[in-house]
Parts: C-alpha cells; structure tokens; sequence
C-alpha cells in the first residue's frame, strides 16, 4: 500500500506493474522490462519497445483478456520441483 501512494498508482490498475529505478511501468512497458532481463533469446522482444505505447498497450489488454482461453486456467499455482 505504501508504495502505491508514494508511485501514484490508483486502485484501478489491475495489471503488471514494475518500479524500477525510481520510475513506475505499466502494461506493456512493465512487460517488455521484464523480457528484457530474462536474457537471450527472450530479450530480444525488447525491440518491440519501439512500437508506440497506446498500439503495444492494445494489444497487451487484449492478450490478457483472451490469454486464459489460450492457456487454461488453474485454481492453484505450480509448485516446482527441485528438478525445475
């Protein structure tokens, strides 16, 4: 709760957020932030950091309104195994 009021950010954000370095990212930048520390190969969707926020923001909402239909969804989280 503290950091929402220090970063301004409303209750009505239901999506990814990152703070990183003293700034807040939502939606796809917060996203494509993450890929990009993943390492290679996935940091190479960083590139779609070019793409205007309101087209990549788009199409992020609609991936996450449609994404349980492509993936499924499960009542619990996995636990991995010390294998993984």
């Amino acid at each position: 709760m503290a950091l929402k009021q220090k970063f301004g950010i409303g209750d009505d954000i239901d999506s990814m957020v990152l703070i990183e370095d003293g700034r807040v990212f939502l939606h796809s930048s917060a996203a494509l932030r993450n890929i990009r520390a993943l390492g290679f190969p996935w940091s190479i969707g960083y590139a779609f950091i070019i793409v205007p926020e309101s087209i990549r923001d788009w199409f992020y909402k609609l991936f996450a309104r449609y994404r349980y239909r492509l993936f499924g969804k499960t009542d619990v989280c996995m636990v991995p195994t010390p294998g993984v």
